[in-house]
């Protein structure tokens, strides 16, 4: 059986260009949100090359059938390239897998995913973190201004920085447990952290 007969039938896409998320659903039931910069630095045509860096500001600008096999991406960098539907399930179920390749290989290179930040590893930036909740009370306040890592650059790596706080952080701010927002706009896990942002972590229970 080839891969693209095992491969369930596409029943939906959904481009997010606010939070950068193209959204994919399948007969199977299967529904992945990949970010741009993940579709953009797995891209086909980038696999032959050395590692894809600075694309996390990188955004869809249009999408194309290619018969029924496959979609025509084109991304704001200028790249445009074509992604089979294996490839977009194979790419779905292998994100999270995939994604910490990435920053390894960047990690290695001493390359960053935002150009615009320094590369040193001890830089930092700030950023205005507000609690809710049993949120207030782990962290003894309600509010707090942060000096954070460049290696923060997401909703997604934000969480896992201040889990590394102590275990009641561990366990409160895991990502399915907390609703985020930046700068008062509902964010999602791949949503960008710049410096000066203003984000607002509330868990999703009591």
């Amino acid at each position: 059986m080839t891969e693209q007969s095992e491969t369930p039938a596409p029943t939906g896409i959904n481009l997010h260009q606010k939070s950068s998320v193209l959204e994919i659903g399948f007969a199977n039931g299967a529904s992945f949100n990949l970010p741009c910069e993940y579709l953009r630095v797995y891209s086909p045509a980038a696999q032959d090359q050395g590692p894809v860096h600075g694309k996390a500001m990188v955004n869809i600008t249009s999408i194309e059938p290619q018969g029924r096999e496959a979609l025509l991406l084109a991304f704001d960098d200028g790249h445009c390239d074509s992604y089979s539907w294996p490839l977009l399930h194979a790419l779905g179920q292998a994100h999270e897998k995939n994604w910490d390749v990435y920053l390894q290989r960047l990690m290695d290179a001493k390359l960053t995913r935002c150009d615009g930040r320094d590369a040193a590893p001890n830089a930092t930036f700030n950023i205005t973190v507000f609690y809710f909740i049993k949120l207030a009370r782990i962290s003894g306040k309600d509010k707090e201004n942060l000096l954070i890592p460049v290696t923060v650059t997401n909703v997604q790596t934000l969480l896992a920085w201040l889990r590394k706080r102590g275990p009641a952080w561990a366990e409160a701010f895991t990502d399915n447990q907390v609703q985020v927002t930046v700068n008062k706009q509902f964010a999602e896990l791949f949503t960008l952290i710049e410096a000066q942002d203003e984000v607002a972590i509330v868990p999703t229970s009591k």
